[in-house]
């Protein structure tokens, strides 16, 4: 393991993400990462990019659809059940 892949991994446990500047400004001072090295920072930035996204449950969605059928179309609560719709329909 390369020194900048360790400092990437470091920063990218404790942060929870991981920006492309930070990447370069780390690389940059310490070298190149491998083609494994950079693979595995990838998958485990997405990753914790997926589990840091807002999951609607199934309940929360039918409760959304109610709300879509009983609220006046453009307010506040019909929104925001307009977006737990699309989020879960969308697979999040």
């Amino acid at each position: 393991m390369s020194s900048a892949f360790e400092q990437l991994k470091s920063l990218l446990e404790s942060q929870k993400k991981l920006s492309t500047v930070e990447i370069e400004k780390v690389t940059a001072e310490h070298g190149v990462l491998s083609e494994e090295e950079r693979i595995w920072l990838e998958s485990e930035r997405f990753r914790l990019e997926r589990e840091a996204q807002e999951t609607v449950t199934m309940e929360q969605y039918l409760e959304a659809l109610k709300v879509l059928d009983t609220a006046a179309e453009g307010s506040p609560e019909y929104q925001k059940a307009d977006d737990l719709v699309t989020k879960y329909e969308k697979g999040h």
